[in-house]
């Protein structure tokens, strides 16, 4: 990693604290605007625990993808009955 982005990094994780008090100030601050306070609560909640996960249940072309290219790296030798002369993704 180049020299000034771990320098840029380290400057930004030494004002956290500043930074994790200014959004808590944002999101109990009763004046400031509904989607500020939210930004604000669910930019804690992010950093605490985590962005949540996105489903791809509901998104048959993109899992169908997932497994061809499962198929494709565990089987690169094998051939797409659907689509014999696909050679690539």
């Amino acid at each position: 990693m180049p020299k000034a982005v771990t320098e840029i990094r380290s400057l930004a994780r030494a004002h956290t604290r500043t930074a994790l008090n200014v959004l808590v100030g944002v999101m109990r601050n009763t004046k400031a605007t509904p989607p500020a306070r939210v930004a604000a609560a669910n930019a804690i909640l992010d950093r605490g625990w985590g962005k949540p996960t996105q489903s791809l249940a509901n998104d048959e072309n993109a899992l169908e993808l997932i497994h061809r290219i499962e198929r494709v790296i565990v089987q690169p030798d094998h051939v797409d009955a659907e689509n014999p002369d696909s050679e690539d993704l």
